[in-house]
């Protein structure tokens, strides 16, 4: 029988069988060896909404140069951008995880929302786990280079950064011929890689009187996790 979903789960994760089926499948695939329960999860996605409020800097920035473009310029400012990219569909506030999005959503979000060095992999490491995801992402963003129109112009200046696509794009076509593969140095680091997220997760306290245990111990925080 199915384990229950908790209404609390409703509001910090929105689909909860949705991203419960998602962990399932990392599994399956050899991401992971222990799933996260819910509760672990919800904790995962306040880490990232602390980041995103705190740690802004690490989120749609770069060092690497501004397109020549009027639009990519404007764009620059990520306040300008945020409305294009939720017309765009090409984030999904409330999809923290990523385990919600399907395969199609992923690629758009891929395609149209700029990453710095290899955060991309996260993403990619989630459509591992779909038949044919990376095949998919490698023929997109194929076609994305191989064409100057207006969608595609669009798309370049939606990710601000010059280079952005055809770094996805290699590491894209790598991904598929090799495996995902993470910088040994960073691969526990649950900012950049999806597995590490989900490892993070794993080592946290699980249930919520656990984790008041811990905070009110000092052993527990959102940033880094429970003390080791």
């Amino acid at each position: 029988m199915e384990p229950s979903i908790p209404l609390w789960s409703i509001a910090l994760l929105v689909e909860p069988r949705a991203i419960r089926e998602g962990v399932a499948r990392a599994r399956r695939a050899g991401l992971i060896d222990e799933e996260p329960n819910l509760w672990q999860l919800a904790l995962g996605v306040l880490r990232m909404w602390q980041r995103v409020l705190f740690r802004s800097e690490t989120v749609g920035t770069s060092s690497a140069r501004v397109r020549p473009t009027w639009r990519a310029r404007l764009l620059h400012h990520r306040a300008l951008r945020l409305p294009f990219l939720l017309a765009e569909r090409a984030i999904a506030p409330l999809d923290f995880t990523g385990l919600v999005s399907t395969r199609a959503r992923i690629i758009r979000h891929l395609l149209g929302a700029h990453h710095d060095g290899d955060q991309f992999i996260y993403d990619l490491e989630i459509l591992s786990c779909h038949e044919g995801g990376l095949a998919e992402l490698v023929r997109a963003v194929e076609e994305l280079l191989a064409n100057d129109g207006p969608r595609t112009r669009w798309l370049r200046d939606l990710t601000v950064f010059e280079g952005y696509h055809e770094s996805l794009a290699d590491c894209a076509r790598s991904a598929l011929a090799h495996g995902v593969r993470v910088r040994a140095e960073a691969a526990d680091d649950p900012d950049l890689y999806f597995s590490a997220f989900l490892r993070w997760c794993s080592r946290q306290p699980t249930t919520p009187l656990a984790t008041a245990r811990s905070l009110a111990s000092g052993e527990f925080s959102l940033e880094k996790g429970l003390a080791c």
